[in-house]
Order: C-alpha cells, then sequence, then structure tokens
C-alpha cells in the first residue's frame, strides 16, 4: 500500500488526511532491523512526516521531523516531500523498554524529555524550522501540540504501528485532521466527541481490513475514513478530495554522498586519503553503502 487520502467535510469546516502505511514501516524496519519498540517510535514519525509532506505547495518542498530526547532511543528522524517520498532512521533501532502499564511499547519513555523540531525547505534563502518541547514523546501528541503552537492550526494527530509476534509490522497508520478559517465550534464540538470514542488506529484499521477484504487501496481508505466519522453529524462528514501516493524513497546517490565528503574539508579528506586511501560512506536513511577508492578521492579533493 502506498496511497493517501485527503476529504473536506460537506460543510467545509475541516480537513482530513488519512493513510494506512503498513508496507513503509515495514520497508523501514526490514532496512534498520528494528525492534518492536524502534519500529513503534520510527513508524509513528514516519508517518507523520509522509502526511505532514502532502500539506506542502510546492512540489520541490520538503520538511523533516527531528524528534530528541535523553531517553535511550536518542533521536528519530524523518524527511518527506511533497510528492509523498519519506525516508527516516531511529538512532538506536534496538532500543527496548517494558511495556507500560497499559501493556503498549513506551515509546514516549524511549525519547525521555527532549524537543520536536520541525524543519521546511521552501526553496528560500533559509528554512522555516519551528520547535517545541515533547509533551508527551508519544509522536501524535507532539504533533498536535506543534501545530497548535508553532502554526497556531487546530489539529488533531492519530498514529499507530501494531507489530506481530514476529516483529513484522502488522498495520501502521496515520490521520491528521484540521480545522480550516471560519469553522463552527459544533464541528469541533463534534469532532471532539468522535475522537474521545474513537479506539485505536491500528484497530480501526484491522477491523476495515476484514469487513473490506478484497477491495482497491482507494476503496479501503474510504472505507476506513467512512468507519471512523460513521457517527458524525451528516453535514460534517468528510467527503475525498484525492489521493496521492505516500512510500518509502531513499533518495541517496554517489553525488550526495560525495557532497558529503567535500563538506569535510581539504584537511581532513587529505588524511584519510594519505592514511587510508579510501573511504566508505553508509546512508543514515537506507543503509546503503557507498565505497570511494583512492582515485575517486584524488578526484573529489581536486574539485575542492
Amino acid at each position: 500500500m502506498g496511497k493517501a487520502l485527503i476529504a473536506i467535510d460537506k460543510s467545509k469546516m475541516y480537513r482530513v488526511y488519512l493513510t494506512i502505511s503498513t508496507d513503509m514501516v515495514e520497508e523501514a524496519r526490514k532496512i534498520h532491523n528494528t525492534t518492536p519498540l524502534a519500529t513503534a517510535g520510527l513508524g509513528r514519525v514516519l508517518t507523520g512526516a509522509g502526511l505532514m509532506g502532502l500539506m506542502l505547495k510546492g512540489q520541490r518542498d520538503k520538511l523533516t521531523l527531528s524528534f530528541t530526547g535523553d531517553g535511550p532511543a536518542r533521536q528519530i528522524l524523518a524527511t518527506a516531500d511533497a510528492a509523498g517520498n519519506v525516508k527516516g532512521y531511529i538512532a538506536n533501532p534496538d532500543v527496548d523498554l517494558p511495556l507500560t502499564e497499559a501493556g503498549k511499547l513506551d515509546v514516549g519513555g524511549s525519547l525521555g524529555v527532549g524537543d520536536l523540531k520541525v524543519i521546511k525547505d521552501l526553496g528560500l534563502k533559509e528554512p522555516y524550522m519551528g520547535s517545541i518541547a515533547l509533551v508527551s514523546g508519544e509522536i501524535a501528541d507532539d504533533l498536535t501540540a506543534y501545530f497548535f503552537i508553532s502554526e497556531q492550526q487546530n489539529s488533531s494527530v492519530a498514529l499507530g504501528v501494531k507489530v506481530a509476534r514476529d516483529l513484522s509490522v502488522l498495520c501502521s497508520g496515520g490521520m491528521i485532521i484540521q480545522m480550516l478559517p471560519g469553522f463552527e465550534e459544533e464541528a469541533v464540538d463534534a469532532l471532539e466527541e468522535m475522537l474521545d470514542k474513537m479506539k485505536p488506529l491500528t484497530t480501526l484499521i484491522e477491523e476495515v481490513l476484514l469487513q473490506a477484504a478484497g477491495k482497491t487501496e482507494e476503496g479501503l481508505l474510504e472505507a476506513l475514513m467512512a468507519y471512523i466519522f460513521k457517527d458524525m453529524p451528516e453535514k460534517y462528514r468528510p467527503e475525498t478530495l484525492e489521493f496521492r501516493e505516500i512510500k518509502w524513497n531513499c533518495d541517496c546517490s554517489e553525488e550526495r554522498l560525495e557532497q558529503a565528503l567535500m563538506t569535510i574539508g581539504r584537511k581532513d579528506l587529505t588524511e584519510i586519503l594519505e592514511e587510508d586511501g579510501q573511504a566508505e560512506l553508509v546512508c543514515q536513511f537506507c543503509e546503503k553503502k557507498y565505497f570511494f577508492d583512492k582515485k575517486h578521492l584524488e578526484e573529489i579533493l581536486s574539485r575542492m
């Protein structure tokens, strides 16, 4: 699956971004060989970043979410663009903690006390950066707070990752609801009542997958949206605007890693050339290795 649904309610009070991100999160799990706890944290951040990327206006616009804390996970980072390309990593893919009292994976405990930075590269001279202290470290709560504090946007974020006994991703998904200018308080009240009663998103996804077996990916997303909003007043029920791509895609290349080598400076690169005669760089996002032999390093040095 690699689709997201964008919808607006009939009264044009709010917009919905919804995705089932199981395939994307499972690909990230395989690449980074994550523990269940790391899978849950990384999967939530990837899904949230992917949905936020779809909010960007320009096709070349990009955003980065960086969750950093004093907990054992240390950092979870993801980048996304307007075309739905997402990539990310967790600093400690082996992180493991006891379950919470509620029997849940302790993503908040893995991050601890820290902050969330949202960096948007909109093609201007300087990227925009917003930063808030982590509210809970559970990712969805923190993104909800970010929208309200940094962008003055009334939003609700739901993210979930369910891990199977064999450590693979059983299901994963995300939803962002954002109020539109001129919204009515009645619409807010109806949404709050719905969200208070809403089951975990992964539970809803599993139930819809059982009920709507055989449907297309677009059909599954529409069935999921209808299931989530079934108790909303008729005039506030959302209707699909469009479907967009959302998928794991690392855009690393030899040229980008060459640029990384150039940033270390002539002195350090000369030392690498004289002492090792070669260099091997690994992409943080997809773990792909790039080997630079002596001749290649000399060419890079000459261009510097």
